[in-house]
């Protein structure tokens, strides 16, 4: 049967898309502008988007399962619940839903109340479904490389409480593993959560710790406020996106991003390895093969 992946060319969509073909998945995508992607021939391509109705229609079309992955935008709820709309209208009730860990609680940030609302829908409507709420994502640290390299200042204010840094790598093969373990399975299987946390749990000064050892210099940890942070974002996004950002930051700063006991040890043994380190990506973005 086929597997239909949304948010198919971001950082984890793509990936997803290919774990499971990897795999050997029959896999569908659904994109705005197909001339923009390049996926594997055997992957089939639907234009449009999650407020396309028609579209997502064409896209759930005999499909047997499906990966939902909205991204942060001003309309995240709508497209999250019309998108599930959808899928029951077709008949297609296995899901794996990427939330965020700590959805439930971190909910005057929107991308967060956001993705609780979305598990709420999920749960209230009857889907077979995996929730993964994975923690901050190690490649977003991408973005401030600059600041790193060029000034020798790690800016993100992550705080001293800890953020389990997870990379998009082990989030994919997660989700790729579930889609496949939901899609083959006889009958419809009890819903479950999945926290996805890195083997690290890393504060700022400890980053920075780590990239002075990477590169051989100094390089510290720019602070504690939130409120510079938005400023900063502000130059290259919009306005309420910033302000979001520092709100995230905040509960980052207040609360940390920790792991239930039990997190790492149960994502190791699903992936068969160990997960991947910010150390090895700190390492890559330095020295780039």
């Amino acid at each position: 049967m086929t597997i239909l992946v949304t948010g198919a060319t971001g950082r984890v969509g793509s990936k997803v898309v290919e774990q499971l073909l990897e795999r050997g998945a029959d896999v569908r995508v659904l994109v705005r502008d197909p001339s923009k992607t390049r996926f594997a021939p055997e992957v089939e391509v639907v234009q449009g988007d999650m407020l396309d109705l028609e579209s997502l229609r064409r896209a759930f079309a005999g499909v047997s399962t499906f990966f939902l992955l909205n991204a942060v935008a001003a309309d995240e709820f709508t497209q999250a619940l019309i998108a599930l709309n959808i899928a029951r209208e077709a008949g297609v009730n296995r899901v794996v839903y990427l939330s965020v860990i700590h959805a439930d609680r971190f909910v005057n940030v929107p991308h967060f109340a956001v993705k609780s609302g979305a598990e709420r829908m999920i749960e209230t409507m009857g889907f077979s479904a995996t929730i993964l709420r994975p923690s901050y994502f190690i490649d977003n640290d991408e973005m401030v490389s600059q600041a790193i390299f060029e000034h020798g200042i790690y800016p993100m204010p992550i705080g001293s409480k800890g953020l389990a840094m997870v990379d998009a790598r082990d989030i994919a093969e997660v989700a790729a593993l579930e889609l496949l373990r939901r899609d083959q399975a006889r009958n419809e299987l009890p819903s479950e959560t999945i926290n996805l946390v890195g083997p690290d749990t890393l504060t700022g000064e400890g980053v920075a710790s780590i990239w002075t050892q990477v590169l051989g210099r100094p390089v510290v940890y720019g602070g504690d406020d939130p409120t510079a942070f938005e400023q900063n974002v502000a130059n290259f996004m919009p306005a309420w996106m910033a302000y979001e950002m520092r709100l995230m930051a905040e509960r980052f700063v207040g609360d940390g991003m920790i792991p239930e006991p039990g997190d790492v040890a149960r994502l190791t043994q699903m992936l068969g390895r160990d997960l991947h380190r910010y150390q090895d990506f700190a390492m890559r973005l330095a020295r780039p093969v």
